[in-house]
């Protein structure tokens, strides 16, 4: 049985996971529960580790997975499967094709190309190559295509050099979510999204790269992160 913190913490991990296929940090996690210092939130994810909701990636940064929820959650006696996905492309990209994998409940989407998790690059429109989505990933609203991530300014979002991001298409973003914005016509690149009056800042997760500022007409949001692909 969970104590009423670990449950708190639970839920707060699992709903960012849906939303943004990454897990928060140790720094939001501590003000989500209204602690003091950091060491409450490693013992409370310790104790969910232990028994067995949790799962902590070696060698990763915040890199946690939801294995089961409790009853009080949503969980079942079957257990809770996590998946985690995410991804972008070029406005003037062709649609990415919806493929279903016969027997496996997956989806193939087209790789799009290369995603600047760094500076921004030039987009690449061309599909590269395909990767199998779990359905459950996929909104039954819009397009969804994948990217492969280049570079390492998303690391405190979890999200690494090599990594496959699934993005679900869209024109709007609110502050704080992870999009694929596209600079100045030509250029893509990862970021969170934060609007202040007239500008857009793109901000990195990783303390080595500046915050990015632009004119509202300079960039355009071109989806957002939906979950991540990581091989190992």
């Amino acid at each position: 049985m969970l104590t009423k913190k670990q449950l708190q913490l639970l839920e707060f991990i699992h709903n960012r996971l849906q939303k943004d296929g990454v897990p928060p940090s140790f720094d939001e996690m501590k003000t989500a529960l209204d602690l003091r210092s950091k060491s409450g939130i490693h013992r409370l994810i310790t104790a969910l580790e232990e028994r067995g909701f949790i799962r902590r990636l070696a060698h990763r940064a915040r890199a946690i997975e939801v294995i089961r929820l409790p009853d009080s959650l949503g969980g079942s006696a079957d257990g809770f499967q996590p998946t985690v996905i995410e991804g972008g492309k070029d406005q003037d990209a062709p649609q990415a094709e919806l493929k279903p994998v016969a027997d496996s409940g997956a989806t193939e989407l087209a790789v799009m190309g290369r995603i600047a998790a760094g500076v921004p690059i030039e987009a690449i429109s061309q599909a590269a190559a395909h990767v199998a989505v779990p359905n459950a990933m996929l909104s039954s609203a819009g397009q969804h295509y994948a990217l492969e991530v280049r570079g390492d300014s998303m690391i405190d979002a979890g999200i690494n050099d090599g990594d496959v991001v699934v993005i679900r298409e869209t024109d709007a973003a609110d502050n704080g979510d992870i999009i694929v914005a596209l600079v100045e016509g030509h250029e893509a690149t990862l970021k969170r999204y934060e609007r202040k009056g007239g500008m857009i800042e793109l901000h990195a997760a990783n303390p080595a790269y500046p915050t990015r500022s632009y004119a509202e007409d300079q960039v355009k949001v071109q989806g957002r992160l939906v979950g991540l692909i990581r091989t190992y």
